[in-house]
């Protein structure tokens, strides 16, 4: 095979798409021959990727007055045809890219879009998400939910897309970090629930505020980026109330102790196209507390508590009384050894069809 990885998402801060991104690549090098991948990387890659035994990694070059990574893909590309497989729904400039499309989150909800830089952002994206659905050879998605948007928006033809699930099988190397309870203060010998993710409106900050205001005996903590655009008006409001903490971007291991000690992990966002997150607070042992929209339903099944995104006033103690099955069928479903070899397997057959 003759595959180039965008390795664009070496130069972007670690959130879900760049943590999926990240660890199939490397499930990809332990199953892939010497030089059937070659992966692309930024000028401005971090400094930590690891050591590949398979993968053939280039840089792209660095001219400071030509700094549009995409085109100089593109010119990379020409240079040498290759498949480019692209994991974080990037505009494809040739037509035999297979393409990770994981949402169509600015398609879906164009309203959270409020200011005219985000309203511009939302546009631009939409864009792009057009031209994947023409262009792309194949387009990769995380659940059948996703699957069925991008056909029903886009009129994409069933066959042309591929699911292939994220994983929570990463979380088993990390080594919690308790220091995060030393960092954050007021949560030793403390209940407390938390919610992880980026702090944009779809994660659904709303429902957190408002339900701190109606049960003000229960202490939630929130960790996440904070987002260039689509900002939660109701962020101010919530940093005045006592019995919610920001405890901004967690490292892995002070991500890993909270999950390990919290008394539920809560997600009440009204849009995802897989939910990373609950799925590894399961993997910690944590029962989970999510929201009964998109594609969480799919993803969780009988395995989670649910809720309604607009509805805050919830007893979450009655809710956790209520039983849930056992989590470990999903850790066999949402295996990133998996899934790189499901995705391995469509590289070879669209490599074979050229």
């Amino acid at each position: 095979m003759n595959i180039a990885i965008n390795g664009l998402f070496y130069s972007d801060r670690l959130t879900g798409i760049e943590r999926f991104a990240h660890e199939i690549t490397k499930r990809l090098d332990a199953l892939a021959s010497p030089n059937e991948f070659t992966l692309v990387l930024p000028p401005a890659a971090s400094t930590d990727i690891p050591r590949f035994n398979n993968l053939r990694t280039v840089s792209l070059f660095k001219i400071s007055f030509f700094s549009i990574n995409k085109i100089k893909l593109y010119l990379y590309l020409l240079a040498n045809p290759s498949v480019c497989l692209d994991y974080g729904n990037r505009t494809p400039f040739l037509g035999h890219n297979i393409v990770f499309l994981h949402d169509i989150y600015c398609r879906v909800f164009p309203e959270d879009f409020r200011t005219a830089k985000d309203k511009y952002i939302m546009k631009k994206t939409c864009r792009m998400y057009k031209r994947i659905a023409k262009k792309a050879r194949l387009i990769c998605t995380v659940s059948h939910f996703s699957k069925k948007q991008i056909m029903d928006y886009y009129g994409v033809p069933e066959e042309k897309i591929r699911v292939i699930y994220s994983g929570s099988n990463h979380m088993d190397a990390i080594q919690e970090d308790e220091s995060v309870f030393e960092k954050i203060g007021g949560l030793k010998n403390k209940e407390f629930y938390f919610t992880l993710g980026s702090l944009s409106l779809r994660k659904n900050l709303k429902w957190i505020m408002k339900h701190a205001e109606l049960y003000p005996n229960e202490l939630f903590v929130v960790s996440g980026a904070m987002l260039k655009n689509v900002i939660p008006p109701e962020l101010e409001k919530i940093k005045s109330l006592k019995n919610i903490i920001l405890a901004g971007y967690l490292s892995d291991g002070e991500v890993k102790a909270l999950m390990k000690k919290c008394k539920a992990f809560v997600l009440p966002s009204y849009f995802e196209g897989f939910g990373l997150p609950p799925l590894e607070a399961l993997s910690c042992g944590a029962p989970v507390i999510i929201s009964n929209a998109a594609s969480l339903p799919e993803i969780y099944g009988d395995c989670a508590h649910y809720i309604d995104p607009f509805k805050p006033d919830v007893d979450l103690d009655a809710l956790l009384a209520e039983p849930v099955s056992s989590p470990a069928p999903l850790f066999e479903k949402y295996s990133l050894d998996n899934s790189a070899k499901k995705l391995y397997e469509i590289l070879k057959e669209i490599e074979g069809d050229r």
